[in-house]
């Protein structure tokens, strides 16, 4: 926070002369219910010169500036392409390399074309699905659809436009229909409870009531938005091509910010972003209702919402926000989502809402034996800190006691496992790494300006010498990606995870706006996310892009799908700097072997294989967005897809030997805390599953006992006899 900071007290003042007339002149103009051009145009010329200042390395804002924010605009506005018809593109475009000039001059005329066509273009669809919805739809007729909207042309007039929209809302209810058909032949629902048995001709004109009762609503919320809801999005297209971490937080959205900043979730306890029209799952909140229920899983893409027992909504195209919305409620209601697995296959999920605890972000640990030998894994979810309070507890104050434990437990050797870990705090880091060596660099910093800084560990005590595994996958980023790199350069741990880390090697810092206005006459301005400084590995490389290379690669079943930050079009460049000075990790004497005796294991094994040929599947099916629509084949679909998943169910049916155990301490606690013992069970049994954990035990036992495993524990039993 300091860089971004001392920027804004060397820039204030450029700032302030810059807006004081505009703020004047904004002050009388008359205010619109529905947003202010005028606080737009300010908020235009605010976002684009503190970016311009603080950002790391801005963008030129010239014509190719210009088509880069005209792609993601017109994209964010209609992803699916069932909105605009080609003549409003045509339209457009005439401003494809004039945006960069109206940014420039505060000229709205480009976002008030756009938007002005989006609300009259939306307000025609509404007619479009109530016509195809009114009649019986025939599912008899062998046709399809294809779904890769991103590479599909726009309609040419509405004769095709509507043609797009029957085929979407077919799909759509014929999913439905099968569902039904599905859940009517077993005789039961989701909670066992009988099902009236009802003709073809009944079911099929409930999923259409269902469909317009869904669009109606979602139509709704999307007129529910305002000029400014809008005008975000075109902020955010502009934002988003300096890099794809700098974005505008509007008043709205700054507020949920601060709470997800505190770290305490209330809903389902799942993250979510949106793909083009869909709102996927990206991660399960450990403790969380979603989590508990072992049915939801990062990857799925929620189709539907339902409140209870009420008619699900479908919120394809809707929102992220309002997505969001829908999906929460009040503690002890239920929402059932209706989701498409990456399999392709549809499930309906029923998950009681609840307050996923704070607690379920902080590190904990647990201790495993493999032949009589104790080994301890330490889990961190995130970085956390608490900037406002120096004496509160952080990841590191946390890790350190965790290590402190596992050693008083006799532990051989520690696992530190990032793996879904976003990152957080640089300091927290910094310490993480110093419990692991003795003095030495962890992490090298740069600004905007060029200066380089080294982040050192100046602790000469060294909490943990022995072996220690750091796992990671697609999802550790940031600081994740700091500490495993800084392990990795000492080779002062092996990294056990997939092919690579996340790639986000850029720091971003939030700006709130309002602190460069006076007074409350321009109302609340939000604030802007912005990338300030970038890091680098020790040896001088970044981990833009790269990410952390594993020393061991284990199959994953997201290898091949495109979800790293080196898939995103414009993201920052790799590069590299001079190393620090650092001395590589003297006491490891087995550290080649471990590798080589894991990359044999790996290589021997039957179910890593099966992983690796799931995983190729999922990306065969990721790029397979064509769709029957004549019911039977529709039906043959989906029961193809069943039984080829059948083939990889012992993925998740897999178990280890090994058994998983709480500290003494925790063990306790758990006595007198059923919560906290439901949630430690649940987590060591998610353990005994984990095959990645498995390896990462197997590593640690040759880093401690090498070649001479059979020698050395033989020795250690003699000196416990003799002693």
């Amino acid at each position: 926070m300091n860089a971004i900071v001392n920027f804004m007290k060397r820039h204030f003042k450029k700032i302030l002369v810059v807006l004081v007339v505009a703020i004047g002149l904004w002050s009388f103009m008359p205010k619109s219910k529905d947003g202010d051009p005028e606080k737009d145009k300010l908020l235009l010329e605010l976002l684009t010169y503190v970016i311009e200042k603080g950002h790391y390395n801005p963008s030129t804002i010239d014509d190719n500036f210009s088509k880069g924010v005209y792609k993601e605009y017109i994209e964010a506005l209609d992803p699916s392409k069932r909105f605009f018809l080609q003549s409003d593109i045509d339209a457009f475009s005439v401003y494809e390399t004039k945006i960069d000039d109206q940014i420039m001059n505060r000229d709205l005329t480009f976002f008030n074309l756009t938007y002005n066509r989006l609300v009259q273009r939306m307000e025609e669809s509404r007619t479009y699905y109530r016509e195809i919805l009114e009649n019986p739809i025939d599912y008899r007729v062998d046709e399809s659809i294809n779904t890769d909207y991103e590479n599909a042309p726009y309609c040419k007039d509405v004769a095709a436009l509507k043609e797009r929209w029957r085929k979407q809302v077919k799909l759509s209810t014929l999913a439905s229909l099968v569902e039904k058909q599905k859940l009517q032949e077993k005789g039961t629902d989701k909670k066992d409870a009988k099902i009236e048995v009802k003709s073809y001709e009944e079911l099929e004109k409930e999923t259409r009531e269902s469909a317009l009762k869904s669009l109606n609503e979602n139509f709704d919320f999307i007129k529910d938005l305002t000029r400014s809801d809008w005008f975000s999005v075109f902020i955010n297209a502009i934002t988003t091509r300096f890099d794809p971490h700098t974005s505008y937080f509007a008043p709205d959205e700054k507020e949920r910010f601060d709470v997800s900043m505190s770290g305490k979730l209330e809903g389902i306890g799942a993250r979510l972003q949106k793909k083009n029209d869909f709102t996927e799952i990206t991660e399960l909140i450990s403790g969380g209702p979603a989590w508990r229920g072992k049915e939801l899983e990062a990857g799925d893409v929620v189709l539907k919402v339902a409140q209870g027992n009420a008619e699900p909504v479908d919120v394809v195209g809707m929102r992220l926000d309002d997505v969001v919305k829908k999906i929460k409620g009040p503690k002890g209601t239920e929402v059932r989502l209706t989701v498409k697995k990456q399999d392709g296959s549809l499930k309906v999920i029923s998950i009681i809402r609840d307050e996923v605890e704070i607690e379920e972000t902080y590190a904990r640990s647990s201790v495993v034996e493999k032949n009589g030998v104790k080994y301890g894994i330490i889990y961190l979810p995130k970085f956390y800190i608490d900037f406002e309070n120096k004496d509160s507890r952080d990841a590191a104050k946390d890790v350190a006691i965790e290590v402190e434990k596992l050693k008083a437990a006799g532990v051989q050797g520690m696992i530190v496992d990032v793996r879904d870990n976003g990152g957080g705090s640089l300091k927290t880091v910094v310490d993480i790494g110093g419990l692991f060596i003795d003095q030495g660099p962890i992490v090298q910093v740069r600004s905007a300006a060029g200066r380089k800084e080294v982040l050192y560990d100046r602790n000469p005590k060294v909490a943990w010498d022995g072996p220690l595994v750091i796992m990671t996958n697609e999802f550790s980023a940031s600081a994740s990606e700091i500490l495993a790199a800084a392990m990795q350069d000492y080779k002062r741990a092996v990294i056990v995870g997939g092919k690579q880390t996340y790639g986000k090697g850029t720091v971003q810092n939030v700006i709130d706006l309002n602190q460069f206005v006076r007074g409350s006459a321009v109302g609340d301005l939000g604030a802007l996310k912005t990338t300030t400084q970038k890091f680098y590995r020790i040896n001088g490389g970044s981990t833009q892009l790269e990410g952390v290379k594993s020393d061991v690669i284990m199959p994953d079943k997201y290898a091949y799908l495109k979800m790293g930050e080196r898939d995103i079009d414009n993201a920052m460049p790799w590069d590299k700097i001079d190393a620090a000075q650092y001395k590589i990790w003297p006491n490891q004497p087995n550290y080649d072997y471990a590798l080589t005796n894991s990359r044999k294991r790996i290589a021997a094994s039957a179910q890593m294989k099966l992983i690796d040929e799931n995983a190729k599947w999922l990306d065969e099916r990721n790029d397979d967005s064509t769709f029957s629509l004549q019911i039977d084949k529709y039906k043959q679909e989906q029961k193809h897809l069943d039984e080829v998943n059948k083939k990889f169910k012992s993925i998740a049916d897999y178990s280890n030997t090994f058994e998983f155990k709480s500290l003494p301490d925790e063990a306790v606690q758990m006595q007198t805390d059923a919560t906290l013992k439901e949630k430690r069970q649940r987590w060591h049994e998610s353990l005994s599953k984990d095959i990645y954990i498995e390896e990462a035990i197997h590593v640690l036992d040759d880093l401690q006992h090498g070649s001479n495993k059979g020698v050395t524990n033989q020795v250690k039993k003699e000196k416990a006899i003799k002693s």
